[in-house]
């Protein structure tokens, strides 16, 4: 059986943190696919197309990853896809104690869905899609914390 991971998100916009947890996560599974979660509850500052065509730029060298969108429960998804496991990156104890309960409503939901957690690299560890908005919002140079392919005009 393929060992196929889910890593959802926001991805808006995906950052230099998330590229990095997927390259280190390649070697662990035959399959990862990067999930960009609709969510009506919160307005995104790109929409779904924009992100869908990054993610597919970003990661267009990467024949392990995959890229789809969902609504609805993360572990329905992975369901559908056959999915046993979710790709989560730590930052810091904030995110842990967020994630852990996540994990562990996902491990019933999902019918024994694993989490696996990566733990930021240092130099990504400040680096968050939320405190990117504000900069791209407050026109700053967001380019540091973006993967080369993307290009946001300040």
């Amino acid at each position: 059986m393929k060992k196929i991971c889910v890593f959802p998100g926001s991805f808006d916009p995906i950052t230099i943190g998330h590229v990095d947890l997927v390259h280190r996560a390649i070697p662990l599974f035959d399959k990862i696919i990067v999930a960009v979660g609709i969510n009506e509850q919160k307005k995104a500052l790109y929409d779904l197309d924009t992100r869908l065509r990054w993610l597919e730029k970003v990661f267009e060298q990467d024949s392990q990853v995959e890229i789809g969108f969902f609504e609805g429960l993360t572990a329905h998804y992975c369901k559908e896809l056959r999915a046993r496991y979710l790709l989560r990156g730590l930052r810091n104890a904030s995110d842990f104690d967020y994630e852990k309960t996540i994990s562990q409503l996902n491990n019933i939901v999902g019918e024994s869905l694993e989490t696996v957690f990566l733990i930021s690299k240092p130099e990504f560890s400040h680096i968050s899609s939320t405190i990117v908005r504000e900069i791209i919002k407050g026109h700053g140079d967001a380019s540091p914390f973006l993967p080369s392919q993307i290009k946001i005009k300040p």
